[in-house]
Parts: structure tokens; C-alpha cells; sequence
């Protein structure tokens, strides 16, 4: 069966989109020297700056290659809740007890969550969110 697509490179982009083919296929990751050399590819075409469409959309093409390799190979687990708020906190440059005054929420409930101890709850979520400006869904992650 035959697919047509609305896609096509012309001209400059598409020659610096096939001499990138050219120096560095297009291809799925297998290893992580594979990966090693991805990265620098990766790294050289952002340092160039401005790409032409030629070169960004090779450039997409190979961060989704990445992308999918690191994702099976190298998956990193999600941030706690005690993460996230204690990321939260240094970003802000503010203590617990700011936090506590300034969100109306127990001093002891922050040390709690920030030890391990207790997750986040639907109201502290809800009170953390508009507190740090963030979208609760950020902070729902865990739930």
C-alpha cells in the first residue's frame, strides 16, 4: 500500500538534512556508545545555533531516538513528594516556617512530608499549588 505524506524537504534543507543523514544515520539506539555518540551529535547541532528546516528536523528526529532509548534503558523514577517540595522551597529561596506563615499550613506537616514520612494530601496539594504558582497536577503525580 502506498502513503503519501504531505512532508518534503527542498533545496538547502534538504541537503543539510541528508549530509546529516549521511554522517550519522538515523537509526534505533541499541548500546550506550550509541548513545554516547547521539548525544554529541545533538550537542554540535545545538551549538550551530539558528538550523535551517533541514537540520532542526533531523535534529527532532534523533532527540526522539534518544528519547526512546533512555526511556528503556535508563528510566528515572518519579520524584517524591519530598522532592518536589523541597525543590520547590529552594527554587522559591524560602524557609519552612515561611512556607507554614505564608501558606497557612502545620510547620509540623511540611517536616513530615519533607522527611518521608507523609504524602501529599488533595487540600495540601490544592494549598502548595497556589502558594508556588504551579499547575496541582505537578504536585498529583504521586496520587
Amino acid at each position: 500500500m502506498k502513503t503519501s505524506t504531505r512532508f518534503r524537504l527542498s533545496g538547502k534543507s534538504r541537503d543539510s538534512y541528508l549530509q546529516l543523514i549521511l554522517e550519522f544515520p538515523l537509526a534505533s539506539i541499541r548500546s550506550d556508545d550509541h548513545l554516547t555518540a547521539a548525544q554529541r551529535v545533538i550537542d554540535q547541532l545545538l551549538a550551530r545555533g539558528e538550523l535551517d528546516h533541514g537540520a532542526a528536523t533531523y535534529l527532532d528526529a534523533l532527540s526522539d531516538l534518544v528519547a526512546t532509548y533512555e526511556d528503556e534503558q535508563h528510566p528515572i523514577a518519579p520524584a517524591t513528594d519530598a522532592d518536589m517540595l523541597r525543590h520547590l522551597i529552594d527554587a522559591k529561596g524560602i524557609s519552612q516556617i515561611q512556607l507554614s506563615r505564608d501558606a497557612g499550613m502545620p510547620r509540623s506537616l511540611i517536616s513530615e512530608v519533607l522527611a518521608g514520612k507523609k504524602p501529599f494530601s488533595r487540600q495540601m496539594i490544592r494549598r502548595l499549588a497556589a502558594y508556588f504558582g504551579v499547575d496541582p497536577r505537578v504536585l498529583a503525580g504521586n496520587i
